[in-house]
C-alpha cells in the first residue's frame, strides 16, 4: 500500500518506521495503548454515570455526545484529498461490492441474528420484541461516524472511506424506512412470527428523521473537512497543510473518541449496571455481526484484487453501523426509556471495543498477506495540490 498524504510513496510493513504507518512499533503513546485508554474511558464513564447520575442531564442538554462524534470525525475528513472523490465514484467494482455488503449481506445477517436471539423461535432464547426491533434498527442503519476513525487507525484509504460513507448515506436516506418496515413488519409474519410483530406494534419512520441525523453527523464534519482543506491549501499551501496542519489535528480524533466514550457510557451507567445480563445478551449478536461482517467484507475486497487501503475501507464501512441514526429514530418513535432505545444504545457500547480489536486484526492482515499485484481500486499517485484546484482530470488513475 502507499503512504498517506504528505508521505513519500512506499510500501508499509512490519519493518516500516513511518510515523503514519499502522505498525504498532511506529505509533505514539496515545495510538499504541489506545485499547487501554478505551477501556479506561468506558470504566470512567460507567462509574461517573452510576456515582453521579446528575451528569446525564447536562450531557444531554449540551449535546456532548453529538459534539464528541462530530469532533472525532473532523480530522479524518480534513485529511481526504477531495480531488480523488470523482475517481472513487468511478470505481464501479468497489462501489458495487459496497452496495452488496451494506444493503444485502449486512441487513440480512443482522435480521438473522435478531431472529435467533430475540424472536422466540430458537430455543433457549425467549421472545423479546423490543430488542429484536432494536437490532433491526441498528442493522438497517449503515456506516457513518466511527467507521472513519477505525479506517484511519488501520491506515485505510481516507478517500474511499469518505466516498463510500457518502455513497451509502444518500442511499440510506431513501431506503432506511423501507428496510426497517420490510425486516421488522413484513418479513416476520411470513416466517411465523406474528406474535412478535404484535408485540412490536405499528410505527412509522419518516425520511425527515433519517435526513436530519445524516445531515448532522455526516454533513457538518464533511463540510468542515472540505472547507478546511480548501482554505488551508489556498492560504498556506499544500506542503504546510499536509506536513504541519494535518499532523496537528490528527490527535483530536482519538481525544474526541475517548471523550465520546466517557460521556456515552456515563449516560448509560445506571442501565448497564442495573441490567448487565441484558447488555451481555444484546452484545453477543452484535459482536458476531461486527466480526463476521468485517472478515467477510475484507475477504471480498481482497477477492476482487483490491489493495490493502481499499480493502480496509471496504471492510470497515461494511462492519460499522450508523448507531446515531438508530438511536435517534428509536427515541423519536418509542421514547428514551423503551427497550428498543436501550438496545440501540448498547450498539455503540459494543462497537467501540470490538471495532478497535478489528483495527489490530486489519494491521496484522496487512503484515501477513502479500499485497503485491493487488491494485483494484487503487487511486494511484496525484500531482501536489495547487491552490484550490479540485479538478479530477489531474489524477493519473485508470477506471476499474
Amino acid at each position: 500500500m502507499t503512504g498517506r498524504e504528505g508521505d513519500d510513496e512506499h510500501d508499509h510493513g512490519p519493518d516500516c518506521d513511518c510515523p503514519n504507518c499502522g505498525d504498532p512499533r511506529s505509533m505514539d503513546v496515545l495510538d499504541k495503548y489506545l485499547t487501554v485508554w478505551i477501556f479506561a474511558a468506558m470504566t470512567v464513564g460507567v462509574g461517573l454515570g452510576y456515582v453521579a447520575p446528575g451528569v446525564v442531564a447536562p450531557i444531554q442538554e449540551y449535546h456532548l455526545v453529538e459534539i464528541g462524534l462530530i469532533l472525532m470525525m473532523y480530522p479524518p475528513l480534513a485529511k481526504v484529498d477531495y480531488r480523488r472523490l470523482p475517481t472513487v465514484f468511478r470505481k464501479w467494482r468497489v462501489l458495487s461490492l459496497s452496495l452488496l455488503q451494506n444493503w444485502l449481506i449486512g441487513p440480512t445477517l443482522m435480521f438473522l441474528l435478531a431472529v435467533i436471539f430475540f424472536s422466540g423461535l430458537v430455543p433457549p432464547f425467549p421472545a423479546h420484541p423490543e430488542y429484536f426491533l432494536g437490532l433491526v434498527f441498528i442493522g438497517m442503519a449503515r456506516c457513518i461516524a466511527m467507521v472513519l476513525v477505525w479506517n484511519d487507525l488501520a491506515d485505510g484509504s481516507s478517500e474511499y472511506a469518505a466516498g463510500l460513507v457518502a455513497f451509502n448515506s444518500v442511499f440510506q436516506i431513501l431506503t432506511y424506512g423501507v428496510y426497517v418496515w420490510f425486516f421488522a413488519l413484513f418479513l416476520p409474519p411470513l416466517l411465523g412470527m406474528d406474535a412478535l410483530v404484535a408485540g412490536i406494534g405499528a410505527f412509522e419512520i419518516t425520511v425527515e428523521q433519517v435526513f436530519r441525523a445524516i445531515a448532522l453527523f455526516l454533513g457538518v464534519p464533511f463540510a468542515a473537512g472540505v472547507l478546511t482543506r480548501l482554505g488551508g491549501v489556498r492560504t498556506r499551501g499544500a506542503e504546510w497543510y499536509n506536513e504541519e496542519f494535518v499532523p496537528t489535528i490528527s490527535p483530536l480524533t482519538l481525544i474526541a473518541l475517548l471523550f465520546t466514550v466517557v460521556v456515552m457510557f456515563a449516560t448509560q451507567g445506571d442501565n448497564i449496571l442495573a441490567q448487565p445480563t441484558d447488555v451481555l445478551w444484546i452484545a453477543v449478536p452484535l459482536t458476531i455481526y461486527f466480526v463476521v461482517m468485517f472478515l467477510v467484507s475484507f475477504a471480498m475486497g481482497r477477492g476482487i484484487g483490491a489493495d490493502y487501503s481499499t480493502t480496509t475501507a471496504i471492510g470497515f464501512t461494511a462492519a460499522s453501523n450508523n448507531f446515531e441514526l438508530a438511536i435517534a429514530v428509536a427515541v423519536a418513535v418509542f421514547g428514551v426509556g423503551s427497550g428498543v432505545a436501550f438496545a440501540t444504545v448498547v450498539g455503540p457500547l459494543i462497537e467501540v471495543p470490538v471495532l478497535l480489536a478489528l483495527v489490530h486484526v486489519a494491521i496484522r492482515l496487512q503484515e501477513r498477506f502479500d499485497w503485491a499485484g493487488y491494485e483494484t481500486g487503487s487511486l494511484g499517485p496525484t500531482e501536489p495540490d495547487v491552490g484550490t484546484d479540485l479538478d479530477p482530470d489531474r489524477t493519473t488513475e485508470t477506471d476499474d
